[in-house]
């Protein structure tokens, strides 16, 4: 724990001032950090100023100042521009600093503080495994140590412990590609979704075969992604060259199981998805705790209002290629829960329920071989896994920006609801699985 000699002397800097950076800011200082300062770009220095009007947090021009001044210095800016800040204001940094960043891309932000940091600054990142609008209490915080001393590194350690988070220490390399299996290919999915659903002009709390338990937490973390920055996903699946492994095999486990299903090979294809499932969830001992509880739990955290009795089986597609795409690459997820976000948790309790549940898979088999009614459904998803995929591979973020605001404008009017729905549902998983092996 710090001491209050540390948290009155101290200087602590963050340069960006995005959702991550005043998150930053705003917890260090209600943890009784007497000397936190943040900046932004250079022009929106009086907007900042106004930001924090009346706040215990000083606001300084730029990154200069911050470097100069500051024993701890967190980068909380976009991963696409992290060489071209530290480029800029690493020289300035003060000697014997830590510097660190919160990109959720680490090998590329280690590089950029390695080759612009002077010898004598010590390097120390994190990634809080979460976004600004998530309680920080019992959430991974991967510390990365590249260069510092052991005194550095556990003043590091108590300066984040305000955080309330659990430390999970990791290399730059291990980070990211703990990430790309979890973060990234998630992302993509969710993403996959929302596109198909807005190419087909539909709105699927209104469509029966898109309600019920599993498809609340479909529904509602799909709008919580596009509710958001799209920068955020862009850098993680762009600038991660592991993430586009990840990503395009999703893409391609997706057109291989929509292939079998409009022939209609079902024997090749129970083959194929019992194998895959067997793999992922076969070792799971009979004692284990499930990430989620129930299709009567989830039902709480509907936008839909469409009676059970009219609700219809889904294929679920999306979640039967992700057991594909993990057996395919010999991924065992559970290994990564370590990192965890709340998403990837949910995504992985939807994913553990279908395949834990030989009714409910059964239903989805039937419906995906059989119910030529929502192919039109699967077709599109198809097509909009492989579209996200070719936008990562060739790493273009002008073009994951325009696929991503076009679907967000679409349901930018169910953002407010879906937002306050996601962050209920959300607690609910943390609270009441933390009692779970695989938390």
């Amino acid at each position: 724990m710090s001491t209050r000699d540390e948290k009155e002397t101290i200087e602590l800097g963050i340069i960006g001032a995005g959702g991550m950076g005043r998150f930053y800011a705003q917890r260090l200082s209600n943890a009784g950090w007497k000397k936190v300062h943040v900046c932004d770009l250079p022009q929106n220095y009086e907007k900042l100023k106004h930001d924090f009007q009346g706040s215990a947090i000083n606001v300084l021009p730029d990154g200069f100042h911050v470097s100069r001044r500051c024993d701890w210095i967190m980068y909380a800016v976009e991963a696409e521009h992290i060489d071209s800040a530290i480029a800029k204001y690493g020289p300035a940094t003060k000697i014997g600093a830590i510097v660190g960043g919160q990109t959720s891309v680490k090998l590329p932000e280690m590089n950029a503080l390695l080759k612009h940091l002077p010898s004598d600054v010590h390097i120390v990142s994190c990634h809080s495994m979460h976004g600004p609008g998530v309680d920080p209490r019992d959430q991974p915080l991967v510390v990365v140590r590249q260069r510092a001393t052991d005194e550095k590194y556990q003043l590091v350690l108590r300066i984040l412990s305000c955080f309330e988070s659990n430390f999970v220490h990791l290399t730059a390399e291990k980070h990211d590609r703990i990430t790309a299996d979890t973060q990234a290919v998630t992302h993509a999915a969710f993403l996959s979704m929302g596109s198909a659903w807005k190419a087909n002009n539909q709105f699927p709390w209104m469509v029966p075969h898109f309600a019920g338990g599993i498809e609340n937490v479909k529904v509602n973390v799909a709008l919580r992604i596009y509710s958001n920055k799209w920068h955020v996903y862009a850098g993680l699946a762009i600038m991660n060259p592991i993430a586009n492994i990840q990503i395009t095999q999703y893409a391609r486990s997706v057109a291989d199981l929509f292939k079998l299903m409009i022939q209609e090979k079902e024997d090749e294809f129970r083959s194929r998805i019992k194998a895959a499932g067997d793999y992922v969830f076969g070792g799971l001992q009979k004692d284990h705790v499930p990430i989620l509880l129930s299709d009567d739990i989830l039902d709480e955290f509907s936008l839909s209002k469409i009676p059970k009795e009219q609700r219809k089986p889904n294929s679920h597609l999306s979640l039967l290629a992700m057991v594909d795409c993990w057996y395919t690459l010999g991924l065992n997820p559970y290994e990564h829960m370590v990192c965890q976000t709340p998403l990837f948790r949910l995504w992985m309790g939807i994913t553990e329920y279908l395949f834990r549940s030989p009714t409910m898979l059964e239903e989805a088999i039937m419906a995906a071989l059989y119910r030529k009614e929502i192919r039109s459904d699967d077709m599109e998803f198809v097509t909009c896994a492989r579209g996200w995929a070719e936008c990562v591979s060739l790493g273009s973020m002008e073009a994951y920006q325009k696929r991503f605001t076009e679907t967000a404008s679409f349901f930018e009017d169910r953002f407010a609801e879906s937002t306050i729905v996601g962050n209920n549902m959300i607690s609910m998983i943390t609270k009441n699985m933390d009692k779970s092996p695989a938390a």
